[in-house]
C-alpha cells in the first residue's frame, strides 16, 4: 500500500546532517514527523557514528530521540534498488543511495538528501536537497 505523497524518505546524509547540526539540519528536523528511512540507510547512519568512535549506547540514545520510522529493506525495494543501478551508474550512486530512492519509489514519497547529484536523476522520484 502506498503512503501519502507528503511523507519524506530520509537518506543517511540527511540524518547525519541533523545529528551533526550541519547546514540543512533544520529542513530535516521539520520533516521528522512522519519521515521514514530504509533499514539500509539506518545502518549507514549507525556505521558512520560508530566509526567516529561514538559508544553504542550513545548512538542508540541519539537515534531513539529522532523516533525514525525505519522501514525494512524488503524484496520489492531490493529489486527496485537493483534496477536503479543501470539508470544511476553514471552518477556513482551506492547501494545505500539506491535503497533510499527505492523506498521513495515504492511509497510515492519525496527523498531528502544532501547529495546534490540526485537532483539530476530522472527516475520518477521527487528529490529535495537540504543544502
Amino acid at each position: 500500500m502506498k503512503r501519502p505523497m507528503n511523507r519524506v524518505v530520509l537518506d543517511a546524509s540527511a540524518v547525519l546532517a541533523l545529528l551533526n547540526d550541519e547546514v540543512g539540519a533544520k529542513i530535516v528536523q521539520e520533516s521528522l514527523p512522519g519521515a521514514i528511512i530504509s533499514s539500509v540507510n539506518f545502518a549507514e547512519v549507525v556505521t558512520r557514528l560508530a566509526l567516529l568512535g561514538m559508544p553504542e549506547n550513545e548512538i542508540r540514545e541519539a537515534l531513539d530521540i529522532l523516533a525514525l520510522d525505519i522501514t525494512l529493506f524488503d524484496e520489492e525495494q531490493a529489486f527496485l534498488a537493483g534496477c536503479l543501478a543501470m539508470k544511476t551508474k553514471q552518477f556513482g550512486l551506492s547501494l545505500g543511495d539506491r535503497a533510499c530512492l527505492a523506498l521513495a519509489l515504492k511509497t510515492g514519497s519525496e527523498a531528502l538528501t544532501s547529495d546534490k547529484i540526485w537532483q539530476t536523476l530522472d527516475i520518477g522520484v521527487e528529490v529535495r536537497v537540504i543544502r
